[in-house]
């Protein structure tokens, strides 16, 4: 059986990994960039964005904003067409961005983890249009569908992406503090500790008698404290 024909538009380093992994997956695929030279073997390259969208049933886009998406979509007919918006952008922007068959996408993944079972794909919109090319979705990593507003993906990608970027903070800020006494530090005590906190998550905001709000305004207290004991955030302060 035939698979499915793929038009991705943008070739930055996720639309470019993301052309690829259609390509070796066996899907027909065409590619456009709005910058000429970047070249996807085995794919077509279309001379225009409205020749490349006039060659696929399905539109994959990622491109910088949504700003560029509207730049490159709107004076194209996509009548017909699957749309479909992997961009980072944020939950009004995909409300507004609505085009043809429409569903927006958020992308969980770094460009090596793309077409790893590691890769995750958040999709919202249009129901029909996941369920029809799911199987093609799928070829990227795994295709999660979490609502018919289209607001969805872009919402749920950027409060993953905040627990991330916290627990990242943190971390970083943790190691800071220890600074040259790290030792084993993060794979016998901040690996394991992070790990096992995240049981706490489905009740957090909930008043928690065993560690109640003042307790931990103390440490919170005692980690500021220690920072100025430390030097941290000083001018001219290395680790």
């Amino acid at each position: 059986m035939s698979k499915q024909s793929v038009t991705v538009i943008g070739l930055g380093a996720m639309g470019e990994t993301l052309a690829e992994t259609f390509v070796s997956n066996g899907h027909p695929t065409t590619v456009w960039n709005r910058t000429p030279g970047k070249v996807v073997e085995g794919a077509t390259h279309a001379p225009t964005a409205a020749e490349a969208v006039a060659a696929s049933e399905v539109v994959v886009v990622c491109v910088l904003d949504y700003k560029a998406a509207r730049e490159v979509l709107d004076p194209i007919d996509l009548t017909g067409k699957a749309v479909v918006n992997l961009t980072n952008g944020t939950p009004a922007h995909a409300r507004e961005f609505v085009r043809g068959d429409y569903l927006d996408g958020g992308i969980m993944a770094v460009p090596q983890m793309i077409g790893t079972p590691e890769a995750i794909v958040l999709y919202s919109g249009s129901r029909t249009v996941f369920d029809n090319y799911q199987d093609t979705l799928n070829v990227l990593g795994q295709s999660r569908f979490v609502g018919e507003d289209p607001g969805l993906a872009a919402l749920y990608d950027l409060a993953l992406l905040s627990a991330m970027y916290g627990q990242f903070a943190g971390a970083k800020h943790a190691l800071d503090m220890v600074g040259a006494n790290r030792g084993d530090f993060v794979e016998t005590l901040l690996i394991p500790w992070l790990t096992s906190t995240m049981v706490a998550i489905p009740v957090l905001g909930q008043s928690d008698p065993q560690s109640p709000d003042d307790m931990q305004a103390v440490a919170i207290g005692n980690i500021i404290e220690a920072n100025e004991d430390l030097g941290l955030g000083q001018p001219g302060h290395l680790r």
